[in-house]
This record gives C-alpha cells, structure tokens and sequence, in this order.
C-alpha cells in the first residue's frame, strides 16, 4: 500500500517525498493544503474508497502512516 501512496504522491509532491512513512508531509513541504484535494482525489480512485468532505482534513492526511491506517480503515487494500 505504502508504494501506491507514495506513487500517488509523486503526482503532486512539491518536494522529495521522504523515506520515513512517519514524517508530516505538510512539514516536509510535500504538501499543502491547496494540494490535499487533488491527492485524495487521486488516493479514491487509486483505492477504490470515498473520502466524505468532512474528512479532508490535513491531519488525517498528515503522514504516509496515517494515510496508510485511514484507508485500511476504510476498506482499502
């Protein structure tokens, strides 16, 4: 899974996406959260799972970890 994210991610990253999947992406200027739109977009059709609005949220979204755990929990494989 890490490896679609991170595929994902290089659609969009403004910076090397770091090796870490613990690191903030937000911190690491990976992302921003004019970005976070369009990668989640591009993360429900990658995986096949429907973010709600009120989940987008950078925190969610802050981390290859937590991006990770939030789409396992939503059905993701």
């Amino acid at each position: 899974m890490d490896d679609k994210i991170r595929e994902a991610l290089a659609r969009v990253a403004k910076a090397p996406i770091p090796a870490n999947r613990e690191v903030s992406l937000f911190d690491a200027g990976v992302l921003d959260s004019f970005d976070l739109v369009d990668f989640v977009s591009d993360l429900e059709n990658e995986f096949n799972v429907k973010v709600p609005d009120n989940d987008l949220h950078p925190t969610k979204f802050e981390s290859i970890a937590k991006i990770a755990a939030y789409l396992s929990s939503h059905g993701a494989a």
